[in-house]
């Protein structure tokens, strides 16, 4: 996709659409006023009809409009002026960009510099514009045998915006493009089958990185390396299944080699039955969704790599498919972390917290300066956020106030989490250091004080995706985060 910033009257500006927007009650916005102009008060015509009036996200198209050069004029409903915060704005581009995503326009230009969010800048506007259209132009295909219609978009542009530069705009759509590209990598990958997406082609996925990216050197551990570093806990994992496990060790250099890393670091169980604590048959197909961290992942590190940011990153995931077998690990089963600590296994079907804590030592070596590790981890997530808000836990306050923060300014919001000491006491067992379930009680706060144990020396946060990385239901597919979020948050740190 082509985006650029395009000057000029938009009723002479040459496009298949052309996307103006109208406020609540069919009140006209500048440039839908110039529009209307233009083609004889077309647009009022069409609202005194009661055929639109303005709703938030409301669209409609028009067609061979007198006086314009547009062949199609999408109306985009911007709802109340006064109401219009980012939050808004994302629902009202994320509507414009699902409906240009749908149409035969290989062209598309946005009008909508009136729309600005009062607490957003133009920039802003114009790198959500283009990560929307990214984001909707997405489509499934690779194991259907009739494969979908790809959206049609080859170009977007946008009017310049009072108050923000051509140059600002520009890095706007850009950088809105790559995060958009990400958040489709991660969709993708969260896509595919469990016999597809295993653990070996998560790795080579990872390793295809290393090769379109020369700021990128991947790393793939084996079980026999595992094992020899003393990963029992990760391994204890993949050992009921014929997939074997990898550990994915992916560098990102975009600034000196003695720049301490920010760190990222995923669960990549890419089918999870549960293990021998098998999980109810009822919808167990979307366990294939329990890599959408490592998806997360391996999508951020290949879009700091486009973006070429001026720090070093390094990404891990864990990566091992949960099945029950004859070697499989036994609910009473007690192995050795990475760590040296035991643990007791409670439930096998707590298994992500397993790969995750031996990931979580590995990761030390690299001596980051923070570590954010990402997962769909808890039931109770859900049960506490639904599909809205990511959970957020940390041992750092700062890292945890200034993830949130990310996580509004990029509306890929996430909300915190007590991890107070009251809870630690819940993980005890009696026959090792730690047991890998802390009760029915306060499920997402007791996995992460089981990673905490792993975390002790680092700045640490936790994010727990099963709410929000993928949709139930007739929308059901990932959704490609926390991306967003994860490169808000990256786009801000120093070497």
């Amino acid at each position: 996709m082509r985006y650029t910033v395009k000057s000029g009257a938009i009723e002479k500006i040459t496009t298949d659409c052309l996307v103006v927007g109208v406020w609540s009650k069919g009140v006209l916005s500048d440039e839908a006023k110039s529009i209307d102009a233009a083609s004889g008060k077309t647009i009022s015509k069409v609202i005194k009809a009661g055929d639109f009036t303005g709703n938030l996200g409301e669209t409609t198209l028009l067609y061979g409009m007198d006086g314009v050069s547009a062949r199609r004029i999408l109306l985009l409903g911007a709802g109340d002026k006064k109401k219009l915060d980012a939050l808004n704005v994302g629902k009202l581009v994320e509507a414009a960009a699902k409906a240009v995503s749908k149409l035969e326009a290989s062209s598309v230009h946005f009008a909508v510099s009136s729309l600005q969010a009062k607490d957003r800048d133009g920039a802003w506007l114009a790198s959500m514009l283009s990560r929307n259209v990214e984001d909707q132009c997405y489509r499934y295909s690779t194991t259907k045998s009739k494969k979908p219609k790809p959206a049609s978009l080859r170009s977007v542009s946008i009017s310049a915006i009072a108050g923000t530069g051509r140059k600002a705009l520009e890095a706007g759509l850009k950088y809105g493009q790559e995060v958009g590209k990400a958040i489709n990598t991660a969709k993708q990958l969260g896509n595919l089958p469990g016999n597809v997406c295993t653990p070996t082609f998560l790795a080579n996925e990872a390793q295809r990185l290393a090769t379109h990216h020369k700021s990128i050197t991947t790393q793939i551990l084996s079980e026999k390396q595992m094992s020899r570093l003393g990963m029992g806990s990760l391994l204890s994992v993949s050992a009921g299944s014929a997939q074997e496990a990898k550990l994915i060790v992916m560098q990102y250099k975009g600034a000196p080699n003695d720049s301490r890393p920010y760190a990222l670091v995923g669960k990549g169980i890419t089918f999870d039955t549960g293990g021998i604590s098998i999980k109810p048959g009822l919808a167990m197909d979307e366990m294939k969704f329990d890599m959408c961290g490592a998806a997360s992942v391996v999508a951020v590190m290949g879009g700091v790599a486009s973006l070429k940011l001026p720090i070093n990153v390094v990404g891990v995931v864990a990566a091992a498919e949960n099945m029950p077998g004859s070697k499989a690990t036994k609910p009473g089963d007690i192995v050795t972390s990475m760590s040296g600590k035991t643990i007791e296994i409670l439930n096998t079907d707590a298994e992500g917290r397993l790969v995750l804590c031996d990931a979580l030592t590995y990761v030390e070596r690299f001596k980051p300066r923070s570590v954010i590790d990402i997962a769909t981890l808890t039931g109770a997530a859900v049960a506490t956020f639904g599909s809205f808000a990511t959970a957020i836990l940390s041992n750092n306050d700062k890292l945890s106030e200034t993830l949130l923060e990310c996580g509004e300014h990029a509306l890929d919001r996430g909300w915190p989490l007590p991890m107070w000491d009251d809870y630690q006491s819940l993980l005890n067992s009696n026959f090792a250091d730690i047991a890998n379930i802390g009760g029915p009680k306060g499920g997402t706060i007791t996995a992460a004080c089981f990673l905490s144990r792993f975390t002790e020396k680092q700045k640490w946060a936790h994010l727990d995706i099963a709410g929000s990385a993928w949709n139930s239901g007739n929308s059901k597919g990932a959704t490609g985060r926390p991306v967003s979020m994860l490169m808000e948050y990256l786009k801000r740190q120093k070497a």
